[in-house]
């Protein structure tokens, strides 16, 4: 059984932001307690409606036949369910319709719905980057179309930017957007991977389409956007004749097997350009940005629910004689039981936390436009994604592992964990492609200098945590303090190497990231100690968790960064 982690973000909310957070956020209607309230709500519908269709998802699939998808039993009424509540906009702007919550509070809901239903939670998720994209760079036509009809969920969105011959490298895109005469353009071309691409769920799909115009220059600088939707837009706001969009086949896929990844022919089909012709990146890139942030908390989502089955299994399961514990102990007193929960819980207690804080940053950004904020968010973007994202793999793993062969088992449900996890690091750019944006668009291109703010943020917000006379916290200022020295002088050798030959920078590009994100980890547990020893005079059950888990976390993983700074410093091996 899924239970959201509503304790710890009440706690996150009350003791280790607090409510000034949201105040100085410009959301003094807001606290703590409303912000309980909303999760609890939110919590309610991911266990009783989202996590019962998690299984039949995985079982069942969705099934393209004769030209129609059709998604699991349940799919379309939950779906149903949750745009009257009126979800789907719960995180979009009230400028449009939407709810208006800021990033750090829609990060948290996040987490349970994707825990709860990662396949199911993927739709909504890629709509909402539709939305902020025909918002930002939508003309007020297109946004007056579009719009109110997706932010109610009424019309879902995509991103096509996949094709068969071209990945990651979109300047390799085929795909073609002719001029009309009217105003449209008639794009043609074949894209692949496309989530949600084609579903039952809605009347109507709105994609958003990387294509070239006939004048347009080789390469990223010839792309252009268009909104393309599966049906032309009736004069009276509904749907009318069907656009020339086929959907070719679904991929047949390790794990999400309830999202549907279609194959999409265009063939002449309708489209308007969205923004400036030759600036389709630049909008898609708004979407992408939003993506792999919602990526990231589909990770830990993922991660959660994976720790949660491990956890309540090795607590009631009984096999061989515990070391040092009374006979018919379970098997999470294993040592190395005990262990691998542990390094589960911590990391994701610290994701959990970091989450809130990159939420705060583009909150700040979004909001104050502050320089700073939008500095720090940018910069750890790629390292939320990808951290998060890893991590998922590996703690959905090592849940199979706790159950031993029972895990290897699909009736014990630990399997889907770990098949939807390991899409995570790849789709919305691969771990080694956030590296490469991390190391050559900001380390590189500022000389470190926004890793230099960020560790000397960490620094000084740790300080007043080198006053406790508490051994955890002692540990852990000193371990936290060892890894920023570490990572400065890391940081320089890439910049030196960099300097010298790329190739030799970029081979540490991924060990760096992980540097990075293991600081962001440990800074977190440092937070969380602050708090937990404030809180109550007498430590409860969860604040003695809380200390096992930085303790753990500052041994097990921030450890890790000494040994990632060896094998930067020699570059690339060949």
């Amino acid at each position: 059984m899924y239970r959201p982690p509503i304790d710890d973000y009440d706690f996150l909310y009350t003791h280790v932001f607090g409510d000034e957070l949201l105040h100085t956020l410009g959301y003094s209607e807001l606290d703590a307690a409303d912000v309980h309230d909303i999760l609890t709500t939110a919590a309610d519908f991911a266990v009783q409606v989202m996590h019962p269709l998690n299984a039949v998802g995985d079982r069942v699939g969705s099934v393209l036949a004769e030209g129609v998808v059709t998604t699991p039993p349940g799919y379309v009424k939950a779906y149903r369910s949750f745009t009257e509540a009126g979800w789907v906009g719960f995180g979009l702007d009230s400028e449009i319709g939407g709810g208006g919550v800021p990033l750090v509070v829609y990060n948290a809901v996040s987490e349970l719905w994707t825990a709860a239903n990662t396949a199911f939670s993927l739709c909504w998720g890629l709509s909402t980057a539709a939305i902020t994209a025909l918002q930002t760079a939508g003309s007020e036509e297109l946004r007056a179309t579009y719009l109110p009809k997706m932010v109610s969920g009424e019309w879902t969105g995509t991103m096509n930017l996949t094709e068969p011959q071209s990945g990651t490298d979109l300047a390799a895109i085929r795909t073609t957007a002719r001029p009309n005469g009217d105003g449209t353009w008639s794009v043609c071309g074949q894209k692949i991977f496309i989530t949600w691409g084609d579903h039952d769920l809605t009347e109507n799909i709105v994609h958003l389409v990387l294509a070239r115009t006939p004048d347009a220059p080789e390469g990223l600088a010839g792309l252009s956007l268009f909104v393309v939707p599966k049906f032309l837009p009736s004069r009276d706001g509904g749907v009318g004749e069907r656009n020339r969009v086929t959907t070719l086949a679904l991929e047949h896929k390790l794990g999400i097997h309830a999202s549907p990844t279609c194959v999409l022919e265009y063939d002449d089909a309708v489209g308007h350009l969205v923004g400036q012709r030759h600036f389709g990146l630049m909008a898609m890139f708004v979407m992408m940005n939003n993506t792999r942030i919602g990526v990231g908390l589909q990770g830990l989502g993922v991660a959660d629910r994976a720790y949660q089955q491990a956890r309540d299994y090795a607590e009631q399961r009984v096999q061989g004689r515990v070391l040092g514990r009374p006979s018919g102990a379970p098997i999470a007193e294993h040592p190395d039981v005990a262990r691998l929960l542990l390094s589960m819980s911590s990391s994701i207690s610290a994701m959990r936390a970091f989450s809130l804080q990159l939420g705060e940053w583009c909150d700040r950004w979004r909001r104050d436009d502050s320089q700073q904020a939008a500095q720090l968010a940018e910069f750890f973007v790629p390292v939320m994604k990808a951290w998060f994202t890893e991590e998922s793999v590996r703690i959905a793993s090592d849940a199979i592992q706790v159950h031993g062969g029972m895990g290897f088992i699909e009736e014990t449900g630990a399997a889907q964990y770990y098949r939807d996890a390991r899409i995570l690091p790849i789709y919305e750019g691969t771990t080694g492609i956030q590296s490469n944006d991390l190391l050559g668009r900001k380390v590189i291109r500022d000389k470190g200098a926004t890793t230099a703010l960020a560790l000397e943020l960490i620094t000084s917000d740790s300080a007043s945590l080198r006053q406790s006379q508490h051994p955890v916290a002692r540990r852990t200022v000193e371990r936290l303090d060892r890894a920023i020295v570490c990572a400065r002088d890391t940081t320089r050798r890439l910049l030196e190497l960099a300097a010298n030959d790329r190739r030799d920078a970029y081979a540490g590009s991924v060990n760096y990231l992980t540097m990075m994100a293991l600081i962001a980890g440990a800074w977190m547990h440092a937070r969380i100690i602050s708090a937990a020893l404030l809180a109550h005079p007498e430590p409860t059950e969860d604040d003695l968790r809380r200390l096992r888990e930085a303790d753990f976390y500052g041994a097990h993983h921030l450890s890790r960064v000494h040994s990632l700074a060896e094998a930067i410093r020699e570059g690339e091996i060949e």
